[in-house]
């Protein structure tokens, strides 16, 4: 059965209400498919980081970690924001196993840039851990925290992360963020999106910073793995049980591989 991979931003941390709920119909879905589940933490790391008087921002949606800050990120992410989601998972009668993207080599990461200081990118590694992992019953939770070659930590986007996850068990993918989906002009939903709608609407101003950072994610991914990746709110839980990103469009934005048409 195919494995379906779910991404959670890090303001899904900030309301157990929505947490909870979450985890009660992904408990439901998990009977249905395998389910690995990615998560972020951005509201989390600036939290700390404003606590610490330390400066932030991002360069195209990504944000820029100098290594004097790397360590607090990898704090924030793989460790708080890790076991809090294991927690929770825990409370819904789920069996969590918080790991990272460095953990099995399930991916290699390589830094950026230089400027934008210890943030990475990830391709697929060795599925092994992560395959043992749902074949024993577990749910894996996986940060988006990687290391190099070098054996430097590396803050990988998770929209990205999410996306090599998908690749490495050739996996359904499903974005959740605080945001219905991709939204036009008006703030409508868009329900379907080609690639070429997607050119345009970045041209246009439409689609801009981390959105766009997403929906390229999204759009990688399916053509990578030659099926269509949902962006949705994780208010939407019936996208969980959904068997496709198509069953139903209120659910957020289905993203088209190159190769086909939107219809």
């Amino acid at each position: 059965m195919q494995v379906k991979v779910v991404k959670v931003g890090g303001a899904f941390l900030d309301d157990p209400n929505i947490s909870v709920d979450f985890f009660s119909a992904l408990n439901a879905a998990q009977e249905q498919q395998p389910i690995v589940l990615v998560h972020g933490g951005g509201s989390s790391v600036e939290k700390l980081l404003k606590n610490l008087s330390l400066s932030s921002h991002k360069i195209n949606g990504l944000r820029v970690t100098p290594k004097s800050q790397i360590g607090y990120v990898v704090g924030a992410l793989a460790g708080t924001a890790n076991k809090n989601l294991c927690a929770l998972a825990k409370t819904s009668g789920l069996n969590p196993v918080g790991i990272s993207l460095l953990d099995g080599n399930i991916t290699q990461c390589h830094q950026i840039s230089e400027e934008l200081g210890n943030v990475g990118s990830a391709e697929p590694g060795d599925p092994t851990l992560v395959t043992s992992l749902l074949a024993a019953g577990f749910l894996p939770i996986i940060s988006s925290i990687g290391s190099d070659e070098k054996g430097e930590l590396l803050n990988v986007n998770a929209d990205q992360a999410a996306t090599a996850i998908a690749k490495l068990l050739n996996a359904q993918l499903v974005l959740l963020s605080d945001v219905a989906g991709v939204l036009d002009q008006q703030k409508s939903l868009i329900n379907t999106l080609s690639a070429s709608e997607i050119d345009h609407l970045i041209d246009q101003g439409v689609i801009r910073d981390g959105m766009t950072v997403k929906v390229q994610a999204a759009l990688d991914a399916a053509n990578q793995i030659g099926q269509s990746v949902t962006i949705a709110s994780w208010h939407n839980l019936e996208v969980l049980t959904q068997e496709n990103s198509t069953d139903n469009a209120s659910s957020g934005t289905t993203i088209f591989p190159s190769s086909k048409e939107t219809v």
